[in-house]
């Protein structure tokens, strides 16, 4: 309802209510006539308004274009009989006879690639029509009780067989729930020829990296432009906000309207609970909109309506600073006690000892909660065969537990080259090889934190790595400022609805404090009072943290078999383990103790005074939205040339 509401229902009852006005103003002018003549002229003026409307209705179409077994569609079908009751039931009150229901099955169309969803979609529909016959107190048709209903289509609603653009018929509205299948799992899912075929197909319309749902918008915005469509309602999962999704969105707030939407909803398809967002869009450029039940100015693409930052350019100051982790594609990771046995090995036959391949492992789950102590077996980007089979006991273990694996995959670097990982980053392990420590954030989580890795640790795909081992950096990342800007530039994943920090669109874009930029070594403003101040805190945060997170009495430190690697912590007995189970950096910002708030609260302080805005921050004046205002301002005019 959502959906049929504002799509179908509310702009039919304000037409209708036009045209009641206008019948009654026709029927008083027969009341007030003077002659025969005139009565009789409004009364025929009133009946063809009635009739005009009436047959408005008759020939309204509503179009499901994934209309599976036909729930928008029955829904629809009944709100456009109850729209035609109400104008009848109006009409006859106002003197001008009854009429019978015209609206029928034919009024719906759909589209439904699985033959039986589609024939349910069928018997769906004439079900709605019988219960509401017989509710209303009319006759149903017997002679057959179902008839055929062609208007639903069983075919593919965006690809055909020859490998063009699917085409749509007609209609005045289109609805419904598009299949929610993400970027990565279409191959799997639709097969590989077909979805490069798609993806080939409407290059240009849609990004290639864009989740499927995205295909209906794009096909339902290029029928409003045609005026084959007026308006259009449909779910997709809130990945729609973000993104290459995103995309899809923008020529529709260019040139048209978010009319109507709910950003983020729980749903459940198939039995698994999602987070959705429902989108209403047309060509009528108006002055309000609704979002999640409030009246807005306007609605932009990321199903916001205040600060509008989807326009944020990446800077060149943050250009080569953050990466997504290294995504090994296969079994290279070793626990704790078998990765320490590899390492105490004797040297191998090229003189070198395993430490040079094996590496500690940090993973999200690592950041979340507590360490794993996982460590990953490490050829880098570029070993050959022949060197790495140098190392043995590693080496063995990739041909045992990798390579089998490997050799049916579709990408040939993947099958040709599997002892090497599947994104070793060759970027991200360059900006960080001359740093002690770097910071990481996992891409997805509840809370947004980053921490320090040591320089040894070999950090995983779904961690955003910042290649930066500065405590100003790590400040400006940790501060409210900086999580205002990543919660309007992230999009958000999963039942949780947890943001995602995404390093091309939530860090390239942030602007950095003038003269705190990352392209600027820490050196060169060592001794900036701004730095100094941030630096202070910033340390102080992680100091607190890291002591709550293992505390002296709890933990024992314990010399790694590899010289120079960070200590091991270790619970003292059976009792502390325990306790230490549940200190983790969730639990620790879930709770959120005075402690923590203080902390970042004289961050916080730095940070905006860095900025200029200290006395702003210290009266209390700077919201978040005008935060956001103010680094959106900065973000574009730093994007200017020469800026």
């Amino acid at each position: 309802m959502k959906i049929v509401t504002p799509v179908i229902i509310d702009p039919l009852l304000a037409e209708w209510a036009g045209t009641k006005a206008a019948i009654e103003a026709e029927l008083a002018r027969e009341a007030a006539a003077k002659t025969r003549a005139t009565a009789t002229r409004a009364h025929n003026r009133a009946a063809d308004l009635r009739t005009a409307f009436l047959e408005r209705l008759k020939n309204f179409r509503v179009l499901d274009p994934a209309c599976g077994s036909g729930n928008f569609l029955y829904i629809a079908l009944r709100a456009l009989k109850d729209i035609e009751h109400r104008a009848n039931l109006n009409a006859e009150a106002l003197g001008l006879g009854r009429s019978f229901p015209q609206v029928g099955p034919e009024a719906v169309r759909g589209i439904e690639l699985n033959p039986y969803a589609a024939e349910l979609a069928r018997v769906s529909v004439w079900i709605g029509e019988i219960q509401w016959m017989r509710l209303n107190g009319f006759d149903a048709g017997r002679n057959p009780i179902l008839r055929p209903l062609d208007t639903i289509e069983c075919r593919d609603a965006i690809l055909n067989e020859d490998g063009t653009r699917a085409d749509w018929p007609d209609a005045d509205v289109v609805i419904g729930n598009p299949p929610f299948l993400g970027d990565k799992k279409m191959i799997a899912e639709l097969g590989e020829d077909y979805t490069a075929n798609l993806r080939t197909t409407w290059k240009g319309t849609v990004p290639g990296g864009a989740d499927l749902v995205t295909y209906w918008f794009a096909k339902s915005w290029d029928m409003i432009e045609a005026d084959r469509l007026k308006r259009a309602g449909l779910v997709s999962t809130n990945s729609i906000r973000g993104g290459a999704n995103r995309e899809v969105l923008k020529p529709i707030v260019e040139k048209g309207r978010i009319f109507e939407a709910w950003s983020d909803e729980p749903w459940i398809v198939e039995g698994a609970a999602v987070r959705v967002s429902i989108v209403c869009f047309d060509s009528i450029i108006a002055a309000a909109s609704n979002l999640d039940g409030n009246q807005v100015a306007q609605i932009f693409t990321d199903l916001s309506a205040e600060v509008n930052v989807v326009g944020s350019a990446r800077l060149s100051s943050n250009a080569n600073r953050s990466f997504i982790g290294d995504q090994k594609s296969g079994q290279f990771d070793l626990d704790g006690p078998t990765a320490r046995e590899f390492l105490q090995l004797p040297t191998n036959p090229n003189g070198r000892q395993n430490s040079d391949v094996i590496r500690p492992w940090i993973n999200g789950m690592d950041v979340t909660r507590r360490s794993s102590d996982r460590w990953i077996i490490d050829f880098g980007p570029y070993m050959a065969l022949s060197d790495a089979a140098l190392f043995e006991a590693p080496f063995e273990a990739v041909v045992r537990d990798v390579k089998p694996s490997r050799e049916g995959l579709r990408r040939a670097n993947h099958r040709e080259r599997w002892w090497i990982h599947g994104e070793a980053r060759p970027g991200m392990r360059h900006a960080t090889s001359q740093l002690s420590r770097y910071l990481v954030t996992p891409r997805v989580a509840k809370h947004r934190f980053f921490v320090w890795a040591a320089s040894q640790f070999l950090p995983d795909s779904r961690l955003v790595v910042i290649a930066r081992e500065d405590d100003v950096s790590f400040g400006l990342l940790s501060s409210r400022l900086h999580q205002i800007w990543t919660f309007a530039t992230c999009s958000w994943h999963g039942v949780g609805n947890d943001p995602t920090y995404n390093a091309q669109s939530c860090f390239e874009t942030f602007p950095f404090p003038e003269g705190l930029t990352p392209d600027i070594p820490a050196a060169d403003y060592a001794d900036d009072p701004r730095a100094i101040a941030i630096a202070e805190a910033a340390a102080d945060l992680n100091a607190k943290r890291e002591a709550w997170l293992n505390p002296p009495d709890l933990v024992r430190r314990e010399p790694e078999v590899v010289p120079g690697y960070p200590d091991r912590l270790l619970p003292v007995d059976d009792a502390a383990a325990a306790i230490l189970k549940k200190r983790t950096l969730t639990n620790l910002y879930n709770a959120r103790p005075a402690w923590l708030d203080h902390a970042h609260a004289a961050l916080d302080a730095a940070v905006a005074a860095a900025y200029g805005w200290g006395d702003d921050f210290r009266a209390g004046t700077l919201t978040d939205d005008e935060i956001l205002a103010r680094l959106f301002a900065l973000n574009q005019k730093r994007a200017k040339p020469g800026v």
